[in-house]
């Protein structure tokens, strides 16, 4: 049975603040981890006043010290805007308060823009080229330490992290298939190569001692309710932050609007119907079947949802919904 997650942007919507959000985090973490979701990831994104996030590992810390069984970790640590000894050291410190339940996805994408990516790594060599040997270097930093190793990660030596490869192209997919990682593909905004991406991930996969076989998530956004219409109301919220970020305009999350189809123009609905093509919206019915479909496209051993709702308890709900309908979906298999 396919297995579903979490992944949170901590999203700071209009009138809230940063607090706020990451409270709410922890609250939902709470609720999914009850309803029997298997990881709970957070993102890195850097100079966005709509996400809580861009301090993944602390956020992870907090999120950690309110849950006791579901997965934390990163999906993902953007490497490109870090040195490969301090990831180690964060995760492994993560792994040594939460044993056995941490996750660090690695992207090569910096997260943000091309000024904050300089300001965040200004001093450092390395980026998205390097991005293959910085895995290999924080994967080494796990491992027991050898007697003559010169650097080694305090916490993070011997310590049991599950390491990914995130990606929204076929690039990840190689690197990931090279390594004998398993794989999570960026569909919930990003599906133009997810076919194409999966398919090489699965082909070219090398075992490994971290993976005997190939094992991919891919991610959906999604918003259930108790009806298709008040689903595709709660969505605008998002509809209406993706027109924001893509046209340079980033910003909390806006609150729902009954009229959001006369609100865009042409360009607007083509860029988010390309953008958000794997979303899940709806009422239970619509949502179980969207959802199924989604998984016999993929063969995904995992989905990860996103679901970024402008109202707290619409946001928990829309994924008591989805628990439900996956349910029933699996049941009616």
């Amino acid at each position: 049975m396919t297995q579903l997650s979490v992944l949170d942007l901590s999203p700071i919507v209009q009138g809230g603040d940063a607090g706020q959000s990451l409270r709410c985090s922890l609250d939902l973490a709470r609720h999914v981890e009850r309803l029997g979701y298997k990881r709970f990831w957070m993102a890195e994104h850097h100079n966005m006043p709509g996400i809580a996030s861009a301090a993944t590992a602390v956020a992870l810390a907090h999120i950690g010290g309110g849950t006791s069984t579901i997965r934390i970790g990163s999906g993902g640590i953007m490497l490109p805007n870090h040195a490969p000894l301090m990831i180690a050291e964060q995760f492994g410190t993560l792994e040594a308060l939460f044993p056995h339940r941490v996750d660090l996805g690695l992207g090569r994408a910096p997260g943000t823009d091309q000024q904050t990516a300089q300001a965040l790594r200004r001093h450092l060599s390395g980026g998205a080229d390097s991005f293959p040997q910085d895995v290999v270097e924080v994967m080494h930093y796990f491992l027991p330490p050898l007697p003559n190793q010169g650097v080694r990660a305090y916490p993070g030596a011997g310590a049991d992290v599950e390491v990914w490869i995130l990606g929204s192209s076929t690039f990840g997919a190689q690197l990931a298939a090279m390594l004998g990682l398993p794989y999570a593909f960026a569909s919930h905004f990003a599906p133009q190569e997810l076919d194409r991406a999966l398919a090489i991930y699965r082909e070219r996969f090398q075992p490994s001692e971290r993976l005997a076989r190939p094992y991919v998530m891919a991610g959906v956004t999604a918003v259930a309710a108790e009806t298709d219409a008040e689903a595709r109301r709660l969505f605008s919220s998002l509809q209406q932050s993706f027109v924001s970020l893509r046209t340079g305009h980033p910003g909390p999350l806006p609150p729902p609007v009954d009229d959001m189809d006369s609100r865009l123009g042409g360009a607007e609905k083509y860029m988010l119907s390309q953008a958000l093509e794997c979303a899940v919206i709806g009422g239970p019915a619509t949502v179980e079947a969207q959802l199924k479909a989604f998984i016999k496209r993929t063969g995904a051993d995992e989905v990860i949802v996103t679901s970024s709702i402008y109202d707290h308890a619409a946001r928990v709900r829309s994924f008591e919904i989805l628990a439900q309908a996956h349910e029933a979906a699996a049941l009616a298999a």
